[in-house]
């Protein structure tokens, strides 16, 4: 098989969440073991770093990975779900997989695919571990798919766990209380793992506490120790963020990712480089450079990322209650004359606590990401004129941004985003990667 017929072979034959939703979910570690064992336990051969959280997980794990690189580490980088090109998953040193590492993988396990039927992330995480393996990274920046406890990437043993969050998003497999959500997150804690958690909450801290004493580790909430505000950047593309610890004077770091919400991600970040400090891994000498060009050294795409200008176009992956309420911040905080928001979800997702955050003077155009998971545009439209927003519908993502664009002026803006497979539409649409 060739490049092209592997895909065609994995997303037909394998389960994929990404598409699917509920139906590719594995209650159990089973075949992530098989697989494990398989390849010959290749995650063993390097360390790894494990990052869990609701949001801002990806973010921080193409941080961590880039500040490692800049370190001089050979940098292994597992993330998910990508949005252009299924190579986005695994990288390393910020470059994709090949092709060829693709095709050889499948080629050399399909008959034992057969008979183990891997869902297409435990198949996925199986290939990152033995590409890194391969590749003899130093360290591997592993990130869940889903929760944690049962995630087929919690077959590691990492030298630092990291939960950047809790909040209400999957709701139907891990759980209808942020409690319960918090104890499949604390589920990658592991015995004598110190782990950081960016943000503690009064129905969450107990939890990953009563984890750590079980598992005879440390833990660190990030929000105790550091404290960041975002100041004007004269810098196009670069936030200039202002970070205290304690209180001590504040720091000044720059970073190629945009959005306010990357100011809890960056504490978070500097909580698990001191962790990683009292392990004998000194990151301090290359957190600015590395945070500097986060985005360019690891590929990541979509967040709060700038498409065009006059009008000034933006798009952004978040898609739950917390991830869009920051979104709409944010959205407050940029002078416009007229808003265009292009909004999609997908069909197993609870929109009634994220429509009524939305904006209600601005125009919608309703409309449906390239996956079998997407809602239907109509339904949507439906659905989000009982909060009061209103606009017309698009079947295919692109012919709701041309009309956007079509119908703003220059100091108009357009948003683009509700789900991360509208993002990736979009950013197929305009050429933007």
């Amino acid at each position: 098989m060739d490049y092209s017929a592997t895909l065609d072979y994995m997303y037909s034959q394998l389960p994929m969440f990404h598409r699917v939703g509920k139906a590719a979910y594995k209650a159990n570690l089973d075949n992530a073991q098989a697989l494990d064992s398989l390849c010959g336990f290749p995650h063993r051969q390097y360390k790894t770093i494990h990052v869990a959280g609701t949001n801002g997980k990806g973010s921080v794990s193409h941080m961590l990975a880039s500040i490692l690189q800049e370190a001089g580490y050979k940098t292994g980088l597992f993330t998910s779900p990508h949005l252009i090109d299924f190579r986005e998953r695994i990288r390393v040193n910020g470059q994709k997989i090949t092709e060829e590492a693709v095709v050889e993988f499948i080629s050399v396990f399909k008959e034992q695919f057969e008979v183990i039927k891997p869902s297409f992330f435990e198949m996925t995480s199986a290939m990152a571990f033995d590409y890194f393996a391969g590749e003899k990274v130093d360290i591997a920046v592993v990130e869940t798919g889903l929760g944690g406890r049962l995630d087929s990437t919690n077959i590691i043993r990492p030298v630092l766990s990291v939960i950047t969050n809790i909040g209400y998003d999957h709701t139907d497999l891990l759980g209808d209380t942020l409690e319960k959500i918090a104890s499949e997150k604390a589920g990658i804690i592991k015995t004598g793992v110190p782990v950081v958690v960016g943000e503690s909450h009064p129905e969450t801290r107990h939890v990953f506490e009563n984890a750590a004493i079980e598992n005879k580790c440390e833990v660190r909430f990030a929000d105790d120790l550091y404290s960041a505000d975002t100041v004007d950047s004269a810098e196009p593309g670069i936030q200039k963020l202002l970070v205290k610890k304690n209180n001590s004077a504040p720091i000044t770091y720059y970073l190629d990712l945009q959005g306010i919400y990357q100011q809890k991600n960056i504490c978070t970040l500097l909580s698990a480089a001191d962790a990683l400090k009292e392990s004998g891994c000194d990151l301090f000498d290359s957190l600015a450079d590395g945070l500097r060009h986060a985005s360019l050294r690891t590929g990541l795409m979509g967040r709060w990322q700038i498409l065009g200008s006059e009008p000034l176009m933006i798009c952004d992956t978040g898609h739950n209650k917390e991830g869009i309420s920051l979104v709409v911040k944010q959205i407050k905080q940029i002078k416009y004359n007229k808003l265009h928001f292009v909004f999609g979800v997908v069909n197993d997702k609870d929109v009634s606590g994220v429509l009524p955050l939305l904006p209600k003077d601005a125009v919608y155009y309703f409309t449906k990401a390239s996956i079998p998971r997407a809602l239907d545009e109509k339904e949507l439209a439906q659905k989000a004129s009982l909060a009061g927003l209103n606009g017309k519908t698009f079947p295919v993502v692109t012919e709701a941004i041309k009309n956007a664009k079509k119908n703003a002026v220059a100091n108009d803006l357009i948003f683009i985003g509700g789900s991360t497979f509208i993002v990736a539409d979009a950013l197929i649409s305009e050429r933007k990667f």
